[in-house]
C-alpha cells in the first residue's frame, strides 16, 4: 500500500549554491592550512623537548613521534573543520527528519 501522506518540499542546502560552496571551502582551506602550521610548531617543540629530557634515542622513535602527532592533530581538525563547515553554512538546518511529525521533543515519545 503506497503512503498517501503528503511530501513537504525538500529543502535546498545553503552548499548547493556555487558561491556559498566556494566561500566554505575557501574558509575551509585557510582554517586548515592554519592548523598544518600549528600542528609543524607543535612537533617540532614536542621533538625538541623529548631530545632535551632523554638525548639522541633512535631516529625512529622521534618518526614516529612526529608522525603520531601531527596525523592525529591534522586528522582532528579536519573532522572538526568539516563540522564547522556544515554548521557555519545552514547546511546541517536543511537536513529533513522524516520522523519529525511523529515523535515529540519530550525524549521521541509519541503522543
Amino acid at each position: 500500500m503506497p503512503d498517501k501522506t503528503p511530501r513537504r518540499p525538500k529543502r535546498k542546502s545553503p552548499l548547493e549554491s556555487p558561491e556559498n560552496a566556494a566561500f566554505a571551502w575557501a574558509r575551509f582551506r585557510r582554517l586548515m592550512r592554519l592548523m598544518l602550521a600549528i600542528t609543524i610548531g607543535v612537533v617540532v617543540i614536542a621533538l625538541v623537548l623529548l631530545y632535551r629530557s632523554n638525548g639522541l634515542i633512535s631516529v625512529h622513535f622521534y618518526i614516529a613521534t612526529a608522525l603520531g602527532i601531527g596525523f592525529a592533530m591534522l586528522a582532528t581538525s579536519a573532522l572538526m573543520g568539516l563540522v564547522f563547515l556544515s554548521s557555519g553554512t545552514g547546511h546541517d538546518e536543511s537536513v529533513e527528519d522524516p520522523l519529525e511529525d511523529e515523535l515529540d521533543g519530550d525524549w521521541g515519545k509519541k503522543d
